[in-house]
């Protein structure tokens, strides 16, 4: 079994722990944190499993890859310290480990990223043998796997849209919910998620990616954006108040523009409260889904609903994406040391997992 740390406890590594310890070629050596308070607790209690698993969590990173785990899950932020996440995984590879991570969201298309990122990590693989696959968190496979199956069940494909619309009131981050994303702020005030050009840094990888699938060639990257304020004050289970006036629902787009035209766009429509932008598109049943759809001949629209952690859509977004960054380590494990990609890695099958339980 391959030796495996996770490497960050939040909402990602909560559900790489489950899924590292579901999965029969894979063995949780470790889990590294940040924060004090978790030191020496159980990876079975810090990832929801209601038991222990006979791991505790270490802040000692030292002492952890001079063990030589073979992979590495890193779920630690990279929003607000991408050098300080960049630097952390090159170490990782630098120590012989296969990486996994959304964290690096220019290396999304290993191909494109700039050299100042892909450099590092392939003199760490060169060094040290070991391998990086990034993948998103939103998740990765709604923007690159998925949308690149379907198009080929088509006749004909006008355009391929990616969307991710969700209702953030159950969504417990209240500093990415606020800050990042601009819920519960004056309309004056640019959230750093959607100020102009980010949007196109953190999703315009996967939009090169499936660009370079699909072989187009494309014109430019263009990106979209429209706010709306609440009409009235909400009220939510996990964040608190959310004033009137202040912002309640964002919807932007990275648009891949071919040949004059926008045909391979990521959407992103979030809402604080679903009484704000009705006229938005909406998921199901209110609370969250990705969809793809494929505008040609035939049209074909494929809506992904996912649930964990009794009943949280936002939960079940990161457990899929956890999923697919897990699922990745045996094979990246069996390839040459280097830097992959979402075309590289195939999407495999539950192998060995089917009715399994953690234990």
């Amino acid at each position: 079994m391959l030796s495996t740390v996770v490497w960050g406890t939040g909402n990602v590594g909560r559900a790489a722990i489950r899924a590292v310890e579901a999965h029969p070629a894979l063995r949780l050596a470790a889990v590294l944190v940040h924060d004090p308070g978790k030191v020496g607790r159980d990876a079975g209690v810090l990832a929801g499993l209601g038991h222990d698993l006979g791991v505790t969590a270490t802040d000692d990173v030292g002492a952890v890859l001079a063990a030589g785990p073979r992979a590495v899950v890193y779920a630690a932020s990279g929003d607000v310290r991408p050098a300080e996440a960049l630097a952390d995984v090159v170490r990782a590879i630098r120590a012989g480990a296969v990486v996994v991570t959304p964290s690096l969201y220019a290396l999304y298309d290993s191909h494109s990223a700039p050299p100042e990122l892909r450099e590092p990590v392939l003199a760490a693989a060169r060094e040290g043998g070991g391998s990086l696959f990034v993948s998103g968190i939103d998740p990765g496979w709604g923007n690159d796997v998925l949308p690149l199956l379907v198009s080929g069940l088509g006749t004909v494909v006008d355009a391929i849209r990616c969307q991710e619309i969700f209702d953030y009131s159950t969504y417990d981050q209240p500093d990415a919910v606020r800050h990042l994303v601009g819920m519960g702020r004056p309309m004056d005030y640019e959230p750093p998620m959607t100020a102009p050009t980010v949007p196109t840094m953190v999703w315009g990888g996967q939009i090169r990616l499936m660009a370079r699938a699909l072989g187009v060639e494309l014109d430019e990257i263009r990106e979209t954006l429209d706010r709306r304020p609440l009409e009235a004050t909400v009220t939510t289970a996990s964040m608190g108040v959310f004033e009137a006036g202040t912002q309640g629902a964002v919807r932007f787009e990275v648009q891949g523009v071919v040949e004059g035209e926008p045909r391979i766009v990521i959407e992103h429509v979030t809402r604080i409260h679903p009484s704000c932008a009705p006229d938005w598109p909406t998921p199901p049943d209110g609370a969250g889904a990705h969809r793809v759809i494929i505008e040609g001949r035939p049209r074909i629209e494929v809506t992904v609903e996912a649930v964990d952690e009794d009943g949280n859509r936002s939960a079940g977004g990161n457990a899929t994406a956890a999923g697919r960054l897990v699922g990745a380590i045996d094979w990246l494990a069996e390839a040459e040391p280097g830097l992959y990609d979402a075309l590289d890695v195939p999407l495999r099958p539950a192998t060995g997992r089917l009715g399994r339980k953690t234990s």
